[in-house]
């Protein structure tokens, strides 16, 4: 049988943090970090009157001022109505209450502030997916498994008549942005196993989880192991390193259960760099290096150098050796040479991601 196995980073399907659509690198590394120390700072099990005016601070710094006619909020505190509060007083006359002690004197977390997508690059999307029509798609950037099924129905089938999925499954991980790894299939999905670390880890190393996806084909299991690593925004290299090597582990526990396991998604670094030495030092083997793909070397942006790599479709050895044809969708990318004719700027754009996907015969 024919199988088509593919892996996309969407950039998110409906919703996406304001911070994200910038265009100003400097300006995101700058709200992603005071996030970081945001949410680290309201975990603290006792807050210290520095604690509580760098709070203060860190919302002025990127809340609305009721002064301006445009918001400029990118961050807030989401705290539910009738629970112990963290804050008092409206727009940026604010203080944390005198009551609030501690991380467990009050209800709610920190978030960053989320736009819809334009209509234009929801449907540019789903052209890509529909394009690769996949049998098997791990999606990557997406905000919940709610959100994969009405995609699937309202916008993929709904807009373009494409064979709907009738699976699709995402637990949420440790991501606090909200930017998480799905699965949309036309097999059965008879297991998950999504490797939640301890909290050191999952806050300072292991921020996106890696997922593994157990799926039959025919009565035979096929393992994905899902992944989004740390950006290089902000460095991040250490992080990488780390994932790389734990996934390389996940990997060689995998093929004890089955000689079909697949690693996919958005790596986030280039071939023979150090996170992606652990991976292939492995037996693991990169779809693009396969004799059937022609094609320019790159998965993002312009996509013309290999420093564009950064997606990754790897399969085991007896996997590989049923793979018949890999193929590359870049034109759901402004940046790419020929994007669709429905890409007619970044703002419209599926993703700067393209998606890639691998035929085999099984």
């Amino acid at each position: 049988m024919s199988i088509r196995i593919a892996t996309f980073n969407c950039e998110n399907l409906f919703r996406r943090p304001i911070v994200f659509g910038s265009g100003n690198d400097p300006i995101r590394d700058a709200v992603l970090g005071d996030f970081r120390k945001l949410v680290e700072i309201l975990d603290h099990d006792t807050y210290t009157a520095h604690d509580k005016t760098k709070i203060i601070d860190l919302l002025k710094k990127h809340s609305v001022d009721v002064s301006q006619e445009i918001s400029t909020q990118t961050i807030l505190v989401n705290e539910p109505r009738g629970q112990a509060r963290l804050l008092k007083g409206e727009g940026r006359n604010i203080e944390v209450r005198a009551e609030v002690t501690g991380r467990s004197d009050w209800v709610g977390w920190a978030e960053l502030v989320k736009n819809d997508l334009s209509w234009d690059a929801v449907k540019n999307t789903a052209r890509v997916i529909a394009e690769v029509n996949a049998d098997i798609l791990l999606t990557v950037e997406v905000e919940d498994r709610l959100t994969l099924h009405r995609f699937n129905k309202q916008v993929l089938t709904g807009q373009f008549d494409a064979e709907p999925y009738p699976f699709n499954m995402l637990i949420d991980g440790n991501d606090i942005r909200g930017i998480d790894v799905g699965l949309f299939s036309r097999h059965p999905i008879t297991s998950v196993r999504s490797h939640i670390f301890d909290k050191k880890d999952s806050r300072e190393i292991f921020s996106r989880d890696c997922p593994e996806f157990e799926i039959d084909i025919d009565g035979e299991p096929l393992w994905l192991l899902g992944n989004h690593f740390k950006s290089k925004i902000g460095g991040g290299g250490d992080k990488r390193k780390l994932q790389g090597e734990r996934v390389a582990q996940l990997y060689q526990a995998a093929l004890e259960r089955s000689a079909h396991v697949v690693v996919a998604g958005d790596l986030n670094d280039t071939p023979g760099s150090p996170p992606l030495g652990f991976l292939e030092a492995t037996s693991l083997k990169d779809a693009m290096t396969h004799d059937s793909y022609e094609g320019p070397p790159g998965t993002h942006g312009k996509c013309t150098s290999p420093n564009d790599k950064i997606d990754y479709l790897m399969f085991s050895p007896e996997l590989f050796a049923k793979v018949d044809k890999v193929e590359v969708e870049r034109r759901g990318i402004f940046e790419f040479g020929t994007p669709f004719d429905t890409v007619t700027g970044p703002g419209d754009q599926a993703s700067d991601h393209a998606a890639i996907v691998a035929e085999l015969d099984l």
